[in-house]
């Protein structure tokens, strides 16, 4: 960064001339437009190539901005109206200009969360990839931005942009402005300074001051023992970190991280739950500011706007962040130790049991993000049993590995700080190699490569049951039938919704998505409750099963097996040194 900032302040010596500026109003807000006008001077090529971004940075699939862009027009410096040419439909270029090319254009935007922007009468709230438009040839000059607010509305800016002055803000190129999601409403802030730099919280919300007070009460010990895991704080872009958040009933649920700041969106507040439901995704987003900001993987560098961004390490960079989340939450005495232990349970069994380990590493996994990173697509896919998500199999990776370095008085703490050291600092962008060199460097070769041979390059799984043991925890196997199809109720009977898992009962048996269960041995199926009765109560563990699949009726014969899901718990009757041990690594550091 101090680079980018030694660039800025040359580009700035050489004057205005050079600087793209950029314009936004909101009028018409209660439809969700916006007016938008850029100016570009000094063009010296004959046309000049203007494209709206197909992607943005945190998010690795496709999502077609322009989708939402209308009234495009283009003029010289002049006034007079430039030729226009459309190649593709991500662009437009622009010819005939006299070396001034100034462009406006329509935005509409509904959807408030990490990717999309959304405008309406509470609040303009913009991830700048999918509001503006931008030249690619000029990617490495300042930008100037005015927010035109509301006045009328008491809005104001929270964004990671440098002010200039009022609500004028500044970029030093165009990637920092395509980083800098910001928030424009009537928020309350709140901030404290950590190592002399300012960490502020920006909080767009319906509640109470007194509820705002306690939440940032916790991410401040968040923040606090996040620190703690890498040893220092990055340095932050002019010295300040935001959390822009935005609890309302209009947005929708995400999270984003960014440079210097994070996007933080759920329709709950507060007080309706979001106390505890979102914390979660402030821990998650915060230790992103060291691991894939700054610890980054050499595919994401640079980042590309027009086409999806693929990395093989999203297991570490969202994986292992995952795990952190959890712990950070116990660790800042947000959860209790048996709350953060249960709360494993749900993560471990989706990926103990998924069919997909057969098919894809964890890698692999990571390859799948373009398809499944908030992507959409009309055609059914067999997710069920072809893949599981890199956030939880990298999450009980890290636990592992954590576990396993403990066992050898060592700890994931301090892995993270050694790839901080190597990666982080200096911001050198690591292959999936050199997580493996840092881990050999830190653990010894053999160490290294046993955990990469197996579950890295291939998707064997730990011994977790001794891993947990060595913490005092307790994994068991229910007791429990099991039948292996989600169903759903309907007024024609019970609905299976998703794929059967491979070599589940239900899979074993011919059963699949869309078919209708009507009866269990004779007895007709309306409730879930019903089914589960059945099922749990089978003393023979065969069901002769009646459904209807395309309008026609059908049987089968199902042998129900053994639950294979586990539950996690504290195990108090544990030895003194695996009570020890959990303590150490729990404990607040």
């Amino acid at each position: 960064m101090r680079t980018i900032l030694l660039a800025f302040l040359f580009l700035t010596f050489i004057g205005n001339a050079q600087t793209n500026s950029y314009h936004i109003s909101f009028e018409n807000a209660v439809h969700h437009e916006a007016k938008v006008k850029i100016s570009f001077p000094e063009v010296k090529t004959n046309e000049l190539n203007i494209r709206m971004s197909r992607t943005s940075p945190g998010r690795y699939a496709l999502h077609e901005f322009v989708k939402n862009v209308y009234g495009f027009k283009a003029t010289d410096g002049k006034g007079n109206e430039l030729k226009i040419e459309r190649n593709d439909p991500y662009s437009w270029k622009v010819s005939g200009h006299d070396g001034s090319v100034n462009i406006e254009y329509i935005l509409f935007a509904n959807r408030g969360d990490g990717t999309y922007s959304q405008i309406d009468e509470t609040h303009a709230h913009l991830n700048i990839p999918a509001t503006f438009m931008y030249a690619e040839e000029f990617e490495h000059r300042p930008i100037e931005v005015n927010f035109n607010v509301r006045e009328d509305l008491n809005w104001k800016v929270a964004t990671q942009l440098k002010q200039k002055s009022g609500t004028t803000y500044t970029a030093p190129n165009l990637y920092y402005f395509m980083d800098s999601p910001t928030e424009i409403s009537d928020f309350d802030m709140k901030s404290f300074k950590l190592d002399g730099q300012e960490i502020q919280f920006a909080l767009h919300h319906q509640g109470t001051e007194e509820e705002f007070a306690e939440y940032f009460d916790q991410v401040e010990r968040i923040v606090k023992q996040e620190k703690a895991v890498f040893g220092n704080l990055p340095e932050f872009d002019y010295n300040k970190y935001t959390f822009l958040a935005c609890y309302m009933p209009n947005v929708s649920g995400d999270g984003m991280e960014h440079r210097n700041s994070t996007i933080l969106t759920d329709k709950e507040s507060l007080a309706e739950g979001g106390m505890k439901g979102n914390i979660g995704t402030v821990a998650h987003e915060f230790f992103h500011a060291w691991n894939v900001e700054r610890i980054r993987p050499a595919e994401l560098e640079p980042f590309d706007f027009s086409k999806a961004n693929m990395t093989g390490s999203l297991w570490f960079a969202e994986g292992f962040t995952s795990y952190y989340t959890g712990l950070m939450l116990c660790r800042a005495n947000v959860k209790t130790p048996k709350e953060y232990i249960e709360g494993l349970t749900g993560t471990f069994n989706y990926v103990w049991n998924s069919p997909a380990l057969e098919y894809f590493s964890p890698i692999e996994m990571s390859y799948q993000a373009p398809f499944v990173d908030a992507a959409t697509s009309v055609d059914p896919t067999n997710r069920e049993n072809t893949f599981v998500s890199y956030y939880s199999y990298g999450s009980i990776l890290g636990l592992a590995l954590d576990l396993s370095l403990r066992q050898k008085d060592l700890n994931l703490d301090d892995f993270m700080k050694l790839m901080w050291e190597k990666h982080g600092k200096n911001e050198v962008a690591y292959k999936i190699e050199d997580i493996e060199k840092t881990l050999e460097k830190y653990a010894g070769a053999e160490f290294a490569s046993n955990f990469f041979s197996n579950y890295i390059y291939k998707s064997k799984m730990p011994n977790y049951k001794e891993l947990l043991k060595s913490v005092g925890i307790k994994l068991l196997q229910k007791e429990e039938n099991h039948f292996g199809a989600s169903v759903k109720e309907t007024d024609s009977g019970l609905e299976i919704t998703r794929n059967t898992f491979n070599d589940s009962p239900a899979y074993k048996a011919g059963l699949t998505a869309g078919d209708i269960i009507l009866s269990f041995n004779g007895t007709e199926m309306k409730t879930r409750k019903e089914m589960d009765e059945i099922i749990q109560n089978s003393k023979e563990g065969k069901i002769k099963i009646s459904f209807k699949r395309f309008g026609i009726q059908k049987t089968t014969e199902v042998q129900l097996g053994k639950n294979p899901a586990y539950t996690i718990s504290l195990d108090e009757d544990a030895s003194k040194d695996a009570l020890k041990n959990r303590e150490e690594w729990l404990e607040a550091k």
